[in-house]
């Protein structure tokens, strides 16, 4: 569509009233045969055609209009001058065309833009809704900051974070509630942070808080800024304090029983001597000698009380393959940084286990921790991970590379010489695994060593409480 005069034309009626006003000037021009030119009337026509035509096709119309105009002159037409007026008149006219053409490319290029505009303000305003929405609905308390520390932004999740009210944070400085976030410096030149960081924050009452914070600094044209997702992590230190507590509490009820244990032994072996030794008359009546026997049958009734270990059964339903996934990612960083392989050799789908899925995973690192132990100084430094099913149970296979076990039958005695810590992880490994109704058992290679960890199926009736020493 062409706009002239103020009203909205499309090319072919354009042309039209254009070829319609060049006739009737012509026959205007012809019919009126006094001293008066009528010529000048097609500059209107030509500013139609511009709008419509391109630079040579509107050169065309113009000589056009020039010859009409030349052959209704009522003048005469004499070389010099006849030849100048014919030159400034296609000028007039050429240019009053390419006048036309070049404001209606102006003004289709001005459209252009015009649209792209308003689609891209559309895209703009779709996109910055659902930026709103997404912060505003995100359960992740979202802050905007700006060169000096005070919040520019907060979404609601942050004021129930930091127990304020809704619009309240807004210019307060943040170093009031997260005060490690207020000590990055701003800055408006690059390196920007873009990292993650853990430390305590206080909400608005004083309670403090264990705060995991992921923030990027960046750059406007306002100043630096910085922008930072926040999540109250309290609930998983607990859990973690808890949790580790309980593991402490666990492996110390077995230590103290396995150490009882052998006080005992020891005890009922001095109390054999000692009763053989009373058989001598010198000795019978030692007053000493007694108190002795005395002291030995005191330590005996003390070792005696001895803690058995009888683990309630915490085990439920759980899938053997994501406990799994989660050793690998905690094993997988260290193997690489020991350049040591690991084949995962695990269907895709297995039967769930009763297991205790915490001491499982316990269990699990501690064999394969013992594994990269043993492997370290060998050529051949591999790990296969293979599980398989064997009537009711899954076992887990732990198969290395390393030099081997010299005495597999002392293998899960605890205080066992030559063994690291005293012998006690694996001992607590299969206390921890049998008291769900699994078991640790080893397997001897031609080359390495395997520990098979065995569960009970999930499909078969619920272990358990299960005691052991």
């Amino acid at each position: 569509m062409r706009e002239f005069f103020g009203f909205r034309l499309s090319r072919t009626r354009a042309l039209v009233c254009a070829g319609v006003s060049v006739a009737v000037i012509g026959l205007v021009d012809w019919h009126f045969q006094e001293n008066i030119s009528f010529g000048f009337l097609y500059l209107f026509p030509m500013l139609m055609v511009g709008g419509s035509l391109g630079p040579l096709q509107i050169a065309v119309v113009a000589a056009l209009c020039t010859g009409l105009t030349e052959a209704f002159d009522p003048f005469p037409w004499t070389m010099p001058v006849g030849m100048s007026r014919v030159i400034l008149t296609f000028a007039a006219f050429f240019g009053t065309g390419y006048y036309g053409f070049a404001s209606a490319r102006t003004r289709r290029l001005a459209d252009h833009h015009l649209g792209e505009i308003e689609r891209e303000a559309a895209l703009r305003r779709k996109t910055e809704e659902q930026l709103d929405f997404l912060i505003s609905r995100s359960p992740a308390s979202i802050f905007t900051l700006d060169g000096t520390g005070k919040v520019q932004l907060a979404n609601d999740a942050s004021h129930r974070l930091l127990g304020g009210e809704q619009g309240k944070l807004h210019g307060q400085a943040i170093g009031q509630f997260f005060p490690a976030l207020a000590s990055i410096p701003p800055s408006p030149e690059p390196p920007f942070f873009h990292t993650e960081m853990e430390c305590r924050a206080r909400r608005h009452d004083g309670e403090v808080f264990l705060a995991h914070i992921w923030f990027s600094t960046y750059q406007t044209m306002s100043g630096p800024r910085l922008a930072a997702v926040v999540f109250d992590t309290s609930e998983e230190l607990r859990d973690r304090a808890e949790f580790n507590l309980q593991q402490i509490l666990t492996g110390s009820k077995v230590l103290v029983s396995a150490l009882c244990h052998e006080i005992r032994n020891v005890c009922g072996a001095i109390a054999i001597i000692h009763s053989k030794l009373t058989r001598e008359q010198q000795l019978a009546h030692n007053e000493d000698f007694g108190a002795l026997g005395t002291l030995v049958q005191g330590l005996e009734k003390m070792a005696g009380l001895e803690l058995r270990q009888t683990t309630q059964s915490v085990a439920e339903s759980i899938e053997v393959r994501s406990a799994l996934e989660e050793l690998r990612i905690v094993i997988e960083p260290s193997f690489q940084e020991s350049e040591m392989s690991i084949q995962w050799d695990i269907p895709e789908s297995l039967p769930r286990v009763w297991a205790d899925r915490q001491a499982l995973l316990q269990a699990f690192l501690n064999i394969v921790k013992n594994s990269q132990r043993a492997m370290e100084g060998q050529d051949q430094k591999a790990l296969i991970v293979r599980t398989s099913l064997d009537g009711n149970s899954l076992v887990v296979r732990f198969i290395d590379t390393g030099p081997g076990v010299a005495k597999a039958e002392h293998l899960f005695e605890p205080f066992q010489p030559g063994a690291q810590a005293s012998g006690l992880g694996l001992y607590l490994s299969r206390t921890f695994v049998r008291a769900f109704q699994g078991d640790i058992e080893y397997e001897p290679q031609p080359v390495g060593s395997c520990f098979a960890v065995i569960l009970a199926l999930a499909s078969d009736h619920r272990p358990g409480v299960v005691e052991s020493t």
